[in-house]
């Protein structure tokens, strides 16, 4: 592979983004991206200063602590990728809970949040060499990404998957539970008015309902060497 590029991977929650894209970014060398990490500290933010509750939403404050808001991504040699901090500290464990699942697309859809984030993460993308996943990196975030992947399952294939991880990390959560928080964040994905969730025109569709994590990484590593 001659040339280092851009690889963006969008999809639906729970469809294993995250886990291509930093099985990708260990085999290529490149540098690996969660943005829905940066979505959900932000989240948890909210959460911590009593923005967001259920059905209560203080747009205006979380607006205006924007400016005080510091991501950083860390890398954790003993665990073999980056860590989410937030102003400093690791919230890696925190903002993976079903409590964040449940704010998250609520906090992703309000503009200022999303031009924060695409920002930072241009910036970390402008040269190359870069695996980036969430809702809208190769329409909103990198349009010219050489290789552009959109990652789709079933809601019962991904509300198990999202369910297992959880029961192996020890929360209380039941299966209906995690069902529902996947097609409400589906719906609030695809139908928000800024940035949704949408098919960009040359990404290439993997529905891996029936795939397992090799078979998908090696289909995907194929299309990579294509671009490179």
């Amino acid at each position: 592979m001659d040339k280092k590029i851009t690889i963006a991977i969008d999809g639906f929650s729970s469809t294993g983004k995250s886990t291509l894209a930093k099985q990708l970014a260990k085999e290529l060398g490149y540098v690996y991206v969660d943005t829905g990490a940066m979505y959900r500290a932000i989240a948890f933010f909210s959460m911590q200063k009593g923005y967001i509750k259920t059905d209560y939403l203080d747009r205006e404050s979380l607006i205006k602590s924007l400016s005080s808001i510091r991501l950083q991504f860390k890398f954790n040699s003993d665990l073999g990728f980056a860590e989410m901090y937030l102003n400093g500290e690791n919230v890696e464990k925190q903002i993976r809970t079903i409590e964040v699942s449940n704010f998250v697309s609520k906090v992703a859809e309000i503009p200022e949040v999303r031009a924060k984030l695409v920002e930072q993460q241009q910036e970390m993308g402008k040269n190359k060499g870069i695996v980036m996943d969430g809702r809208d990196i190769g329409t909103v975030v990198f349009p010219d990404a050489e290789l552009k992947i959109y990652m789709t399952a079933s809601a019962q294939t991904r509300a198990q998957r999202r369910y297992d991880e959880l029961i192996q990390k020890g929360d209380s959560v039941t299966f209906e539970e995690v069902l529902q928080n996947v097609e409400e964040r589906d719906y609030i994905d695809t139908h928000r008015s800024n940035s949704p969730l949408i098919k960009a025109d040359d990404a290439i569709e993997i529905d891996n309902s029936n795939l397992n994590r090799e078979e998908q990484f090696e289909l995907v590593l194929d299309l990579v060497k294509q671009k490179s």
